[in-house]
């Protein structure tokens, strides 16, 4: 593995920034469900970070539970747009708030996959917070109700997101020089 900075493009969202907008995402959930309960639901592994973050700045009555899906092969850059679940929530969501906390929206394919399953559950509310939005690739529509940032269509990593499995705990989002990653393959 070698040192994040030798493919470090450019920091798109620094650390503070992250931490100011995580903030003000929870501070519109505790006014939206001032007095009721939620359920966060956590997509891993690239959201678990945001998620943290998130919750760490709720007021109101929250609980959590994670599940994992995958659009992605191998070493893919690029969702294949072949959702599959492999691992599902240990929580029964019927009559529960829920919001679903997502790291990144690309295509859309995936979270809309994950949203059709999710509303089989019959939950009383399901919501979408969505830390990166690249709504230049967007193939299916999907709504987000609490956004952290809108992207360009760059190659980011850090903050939960991974460039080959690395580089999650990162303060910050930055974006890969892909000349200097593609030499380094």
């Amino acid at each position: 593995m070698q040192d994040y900075r030798e493919i470090l493009a450019e920091i798109l969202i620094d650390e503070n920034s992250l931490k100011k907008r995580v903030k003000e995402l929870a501070d519109e959930i505790n006014r939206d469900y001032a007095g009721e309960q939620v359920l966060l639901i956590c997509i891993l592994r690239g959201a678990l970070p945001f998620m943290v973050d998130l919750m760490r700045n709720l007021t109101i009555q929250n609980s959590i539970d994670c599940m994992a899906v995958s659009s992605y092969g191998e070493g893919a850059r690029e969702s294949t747009g072949n959702v599959r679940m492999t691992l599902d929530l240990q929580t029964n969501i019927q009559d529960k708030n829920v919001i679903l906390v997502e790291d990144i929206v690309d295509s859309g394919h995936t979270i809309s996959h994950v949203l059709e399953m999710l509303k089989t559950r019959k939950p009383k509310s399901l919501k979408v917070c969505v830390l990166l939005d690249k709504v230049s690739r967007r193939e299916v529509s999907v709504p987000i109700d609490y956004l952290g940032f809108p992207i360009e269509n760059k190659f980011v990593f850090g903050y939960g997101l991974d460039l080959d499995e690395f580089y999650r705990n990162l303060p910050f989002v930055g974006v890969v020089d892909l000349n200097r990653y593609n030499q380094n393959e």
